[in-house]
């Protein structure tokens, strides 16, 4: 059976820091799915403007970490806002790093990082405009296109794509 990945998203998520580690994803063997407070669709940001709609596989009531091997979090800056308030989503991030699962997170995903309270005495990196948050919740936040420390896999924006994928598909390779 193919190692699953959870992919935590809403309205708002950067389309690219979705759909290009998905496909990667995809193509190295691995299962996807899609879990969002919204049922239905979600539509993702372009750049400056909204973008694609990704159907939703599951609603995060429906998910439970144990029928995951990772979990993925896109960025752009209105999709980790909102599920940063959301409890359950808060949760989930939480019980995958309990469990020492891989969390992935690209641009503003790590604010979920933030508000789950995993980031202390963790080297992380993300958007500049997180950074402080990054680093008032306690974590050594570096400039780099991936930051890789224990479970956890960080990177700063869609350039990183390529290097945030691979980490991630290495980690679920061991």
């Amino acid at each position: 059976m193919a190692k699953r990945v959870l992919i935590l998203a809403t309205d708002g998520f950067e389309q690219s820091e979705l759909l290009e580690p998905k496909r990667a994803l995809e193509q190295a063997g691995f299962e996807t799915v899609v879990a969002s407070p919204k049922e239905g669709a979600i539509k993702g940001w372009n750049h400056a403007d909204w973008g694609e709609s990704v159907a939703v596989d599951a609603s995060l009531d429906q998910v439970s970490v144990g029928d995951f091997d990772a979990l993925m979090l896109p960025g752009g800056a209105i999709n980790p806002d909102k599920l940063r308030m959301d409890r359950r989503a808060v949760d989930l991030v939480e019980e995958f790093d309990d469990a020492g699962k891989p969390i992935a997170a690209i641009c503003h995903g790590p604010w979920l990082l933030v508000e789950a309270d995993i980031v202390d005495g963790r080297t992380v990196t993300g958007w500049p405009s997180i950074r402080t948050d990054l680093e008032n919740a306690g974590g050594d936040v570096v400039d780099q296109e991936v930051a890789v420390d224990g479970n956890l896999i960080t990177s700063r924006k869609p350039d990183d794509i390529p290097a945030f994928s691979k980490a991630l598909i290495d980690a679920l390779a061991d």
